[in-house]
């Protein structure tokens, strides 16, 4: 059996599939969680691979996304303008964190719209200078709540059908 069929035929695979998808920026688990569901994977199971999944990069974002883009921009300057995006992205999303410090950090993740999400949060993080020990638990318990709401949201959704 192939990877790809055994991601798309078992309940393991539809789990890990689930935490590759919130793996994903932009998606992350807001778009894992229904991902999951509409996969088969019962809504508990789904926001397990979810949390899972949207929490695995962010240790990595916070540690060596500056040495990154330093190396993007040595090495890439064709990729200059993505850079310049992100960080510009990343200041600017640091305003709204900087006034409440961590409980802002977790507050950001935790609302469910676009821009936000523990990719956003992370890189926000990185930029703010806030340790890994502090900013890890404040964007892990946003997951959380981010995961809850949509949980929640997908459930209702699912339950309609």
């Amino acid at each position: 059996m192939d990877i790809f069929n055994w991601l798309t035929t078992t309940p393991a695979g539809e789990f890990v599939f689930t935490m590759l998808v919130s793996m994903v920026p932009v998606v992350e688990l807001r778009g894992g969680i229904p991902f999951g569901v509409a996969r088969g994977l019962p809504v508990w199971a789904a926001f397990l691979a979810a949390i899972i999944g949207n929490i695995l990069p962010v240790p990595f974002i916070l540690v060596y996304i500056r040495r990154i883009f330093k190396w993007m921009r040595r090495r890439l300057p064709w990729l200059n303008s993505l850079v310049d995006r992100l960080e510009r992205k990343a200041h600017l999303k640091g305003r709204t964190v900087t006034k409440y410090k961590y409980l802002g950090l977790m507050l950001f993740v935790a609302v469910p719209l676009p821009g936000t999400g523990a990719w956003t949060g992370a890189l926000a993080a990185a930029f703010l200078d806030m340790p890994l020990k502090k900013a890890l638990p404040s964007i892990f318990a946003g997951i959380l709540v981010a995961g809850a709401v949509i949980s929640i949201l997908t459930f209702g959704v699912a339950s309609l059908f």
